[in-house]
């Protein structure tokens, strides 16, 4: 859990900050509100949840409330390109089943087996699949379906359905919902590769 964090403003500030310098990276100006972080952790079955990857944890706000509910044996793998948020993350969660790593969410499967971590029970994206290149996107798509082990379910929130073609193309399954108390309003993405 965050030791001595800073305040939820100064996390605010942290996130508008790197916003400003890379908005095509964040998507955001500030982090996901609580509804539309209850709302992405709904799906998960927390007793069956061994490893939790997340993609752009930002100021951990997802991070925090998965730690909460994680089981004491479980990995929570949270994958971040931006530098600030990565010193930001190592400095203010002292959590043994955080794993935080400065990398690229098409590296899932590499980092994965960096740790000794197997397959993921699920994986949680709020990276801006819109602004990236078509190939970055469905790269990282179809490596997330790779990652997931049996029964697991690949969440994602954005603020364009722009990627549903690549979630529907790559997953059997993609139920969708949307949240309109954020900032901005959200897209939900279940993405499960069976039924069931």
């Amino acid at each position: 859990m965050p030791e001595n964090a800073p305040s939820r403003f100064a996390n605010v500030l942290l996130f508008a900050r790197n916003f400003l310098r890379h908005p095509r990276m964040l998507g955001s100006i500030i982090p996901s509100s609580r509804f539309l972080i209850k709302q992405v952790l709904e799906p998960i079955e927390w007793e069956r949840a061994r490893v939790i990857v997340e993609y752009g944890p930002g100021v951990g706000n997802i991070t925090a409330e998965i730690l909460r509910h994680m089981r004491p044996d479980g990995h929570v793998v949270a994958i971040e390109t931006n530098r600030d948020f990565v010193q930001y993350l190592a400095g203010a969660f002292r959590d043994p089943r955080l794993h935080v790593v400065h990398g690229s969410a098409a590296d899932v499967n590499t980092i994965l087996a960096q740790l000794g971590l197997g397959s993921a029970s699920y994986i949680i994206s709020g990276i801006p699949f819109s602004t990236m290149p078509e190939s970055l996107r469905t790269d990282i798509v179809r490596k997330s379906r790779v990652a997931l082990g049996p029964g697991g379910a690949f969440l994602v929130y954005q603020f364009s359905s722009r990627v549903l073609p690549d979630l529907q193309r790559t997953f059997e399954v993609v139920k969708r919902g949307f949240q309109p108390l954020n900032v901005l309003p959200a897209h939900l993405f279940v993405c499960a590769t069976h039924a069931g």
